[in-house]
């Protein structure tokens, strides 16, 4: 039997009369919504000291990032990008032991200020999410499409580190989870492949002749390493199951990236599971 193929065109949510409060509303109530993985509502509308308020400050517990989101419904303006950057700046100065994305919401991002955010992310972690919906039967349909990540942007081998240094991150993170980051570096190396390591200022990168393959987040008191790994889809995905089925704390993130999170021991006990799957990314990362 055929399916019923239906021509479905995307409106604006003004045109509903549906408003940012009400967007905010769903998305509160679920926001898995917005496609950056299980996180918890922190404060919804949090008040600045210096004025404002944040539509959002949501948490990754897992990965120990805080996402500072900022709503627009229609078209991306200018003062929506400084706001968003501002309450970004203010939350990572309180909380410095945490790492702050910075999240942009709108339903529009024209080319011009998609650009301007996409020169930002040098320098802020950025993220950026079109929405579009749809109306069905009376009902809304919502879809965020993340139009810009802050792994997206690729990086060849003569792009130079952002001011960050390897005495920088040995002073904000402990030595435990640093040596995990290390002993990865080093199966790498061991396999044959000559490792690229970038310290930069909100990741340390790793590549060899490539495109960057896997960013690390050293943390400042834990014993383990949290890192991001990117590969093919239909392989990001086997590796995931191979990692978990040893019971290693990994899961997807994003189109193509899996989120892994190591400790010292685990390194140890599944250097040679580890290994092959860094060797796939890096492999990837040269086609």
């Amino acid at each position: 039997m055929a399916r019923e193929v239906r021509n479905i065109k995307t409106v604006q949510l003004r045109s509903l009369g549906l408003d940012e409060r009400w967007l905010q509303d769903r998305i509160a109530e679920d926001p898995s919504l917005l496609g950056l993985g299980e996180l918890d509502v922190i404060r919804k509308e949090k008040r600045q000291a210096a004025g404002g308020r944040i539509d959002f400050v949501m948490e990754n517990t897992d990965d120990e990032i805080r996402y500072v989101v900022e709503i627009m419904l229609g078209q991306l303006d200018a003062s929506h990008i400084i706001r968003t950057i501002e309450y970004w700046d203010v939350e990572r100065q309180r909380y410095p032991s945490l790492d702050h994305r910075a999240v942009i919401v709108a339903e529009d991002i024209t080319s011009r200020f998609f650009n301007v955010i996409r020169l930002l992310n040098r320098a802020v972690p950025v993220i950026a999410l079109q929405l579009s919906a749809f109306e069905l039967d009376g009902s809304v349909a919502l879809h965020f499409i993340k139009v810009l990540d802050i792994y997206e942007e690729t990086e060849t081998p003569d792009d130079a580190p952002d001011g960050s240094s390897r005495a920088d991150w040995e002073k904000r993170s402990s030595p435990e989870s640093l040596a995990v980051m290390d002993k990865v570096v080093e199966m790498l190396a061991k396999a044959g492949v000559r490792p690229r390591v970038t310290y930069n200022k909100f990741h340390v990168a790793l590549g060899t002749t490539g495109y960057q393959f896997a960013w690390f987040h050293p943390r400042k008191a834990a014993p383990y390493c949290p890192m991001n790994l990117r590969n093919e889809a239909t392989e990001r995905d086997r590796a995931i199951a191979r990692l978990r089925e040893v019971g290693l704390d990994a899961a997807p993130r994003s189109t193509a990236d899996l989120r892994l999170r190591l400790t010292a021991r685990e390194c140890e006990e599944y250097s040679a599971l580890i290994t092959e799957v860094l060797q796939a990314a890096e492999a990837a990362s040269r086609r």
